[in-house]
């Protein structure tokens, strides 16, 4: 039935590999956000050849965003020949730094050993080429195919999406009857299809105390001591009752299917460089905690930062002179879309039939940009789906299979045929 729109996708492969490569020499690195206006240009003059209509939106006043480092995001629309369903092919274009530890130029783009190298090629440069190869080949295959195919190049995932998907979401990119499917080719393997993620609270807790000379602490009162009492507090209270939460969610890996909180940063008193080399000798009046605290679906909100407040207004209680404050920073909740979606059975069937079994169906233990499209954009027919081992993102000598992209690839072909026309032949 879809041996025409397969063989369309095989014929591509070299094409594939170098559009991956192109991409990742755009050293799109985030922070500060390198590159993003010309890897933007690049992604809308090739997918105008294919007859796409391009726009460029700048997430103006977001994070990071100055004249220097413009948070240019790429959104192309191909309108098919009648009225009908619109999929979304969202793919963020930042990566990470590259780091030490490579044997290989991050930003060449080596194809060697049936892989493509470099930073960004699994995260997520191969899937972004993945779709858009997908959807010229069932374009090819099926030229008066109703609906409407979009593709996004977007930016800042990598720091929460605020200048990408969130900011395109609250201007109605994100939305019906605009859009109806999105699938976001993150890096989770090429026979699973990811479900949604665990939901995120990060804050800042800051201790109080009193600035005094470093020889006479008693005439002061210490921020970073009472800091110790807050984390010791974690360590025997709220570490071991959140190791005990389990969920039903299929989180991978399976340390991740329990309540997790990481200490992000600790920062207490003036900076080493009071004098270059040398401490400040004074008393800390104000210790910094950042937290970040993953939590499940069988969780509220309220009492995921309820359990850490508690432990706060009980030390504010017991403890001479405590004092904190505790700052927001971002909160997302958890997601998980079902399985009788009509994206997940799509892709469901487009996995079938290129590898001949039955997906596996996971949740992701980190956040991605499927929070601001179903949070903003109140899209919940939403997956992520794409080429790439997860366990290779942000590492040293990253790599995409090249024959994992050109399955993915045939998936996401057949799962455009599925939701736009309905899988006729």
């Amino acid at each position: 039935m879809t041996g025409r729109l397969l063989q369309a996708v095989e014929r591509r492969t070299d094409e594939l590999v170098d559009l991956t490569a192109e991409l990742i020499r755009f050293p799109t690195v985030n922070p500060p956000g390198e590159a993003y206006g010309p890897c933007a240009e690049y992604l809308a003059q090739r997918l105008r050849k294919s007859g796409f209509e391009t726009e460029f939106i700048r997430g103006v006043g977001t994070p990071g965003d100055t004249d220097r480092y413009p948070r240019i995001n790429m959104v192309a629309r191909f309108d098919g020949r009648v009225p009908g369903p619109t999929v979304h092919f969202n793919s963020h274009i930042d990566v990470v730094e590259a780091g030490d530890g490579w044997t290989v130029d991050p930003f060449a783009g080596i194809v060697k050993d049936g892989r493509v190298y470099g930073r960004g090629a699994c995260d997520m440069k191969g899937g972004l080429a993945a779709s858009i190869v997908a959807a010229e080949a069932f374009m090819e295959t099926y030229p008066n195919f109703p609906g409407a195919i979009e593709i996004s190049g977007t930016v800042d995932e990598e720091s929460g999406g605020f200048g990408g998907v969130a900011y395109l979401a609250a201007k109605g990119y994100f939305s019906r009857p605009k859009v109806d499917h999105v699938i976001i080719p993150e890096p989770l393997n090429k026979d699973r299809i990811c479900l949604g993620h665990r939901g995120v609270w990060w804050a800042e807790i800051e201790t109080r105390g009193e600035i005094a000379h470093g020889s006479m602490p008693f005439l002061g009162d210490c921020a970073v001591r009472h800091m110790g009492a807050v984390l010791e507090a974690f360590e025997n209270e709220l570490f071991p009752a959140l190791d005990r939460k389990r969920t039903k969610m299929p989180v991978v890996p399976e340390g991740a299917r329990r309540s997790t909180m990481n200490i992000n940063s600790i920062h207490g008193g003036q900076t080493e460089d009071f004098r270059p080399g040398l401490p400040s000798p004074n008393v800390p009046d104000s210790c910094r905690l950042t937290i970040d605290r993953r939590f499940l679906l069988e969780e509220k909100i309220d009492e995921v930062k309820g359990e850490v407040v508690s432990i706060l207004d009980r030390l504010k209680r017991e403890r001479n002179k405590f004092d904190y404050s505790i700052r927001d920073i971002m909160e997302v909740q958890p997601t998980m879309t079902g399985r009788d979606a009509p994206v997940v059975k799509a892709v469901a069937e487009g996995i079938m039939a290129v590898f001949d079994r039955e997906p596996d169906y996971v949740i992701s233990p980190g956040t991605y940009d499927q929070k601001h499209v179903a949070r903003i954009g109140h899209i919940y027919d939403c997956i992520a789906y794409g080429p790439g081992i997860l366990d290779l993102a942000h590492r040293p000598d990253e790599w995409v299979g090249i024959e994992d992209m050109t399955q993915s690839a045939k998936v996401m072909a057949i799962g455009l045929n599925i939701l736009l026309r309905g899988g006729a032949k």
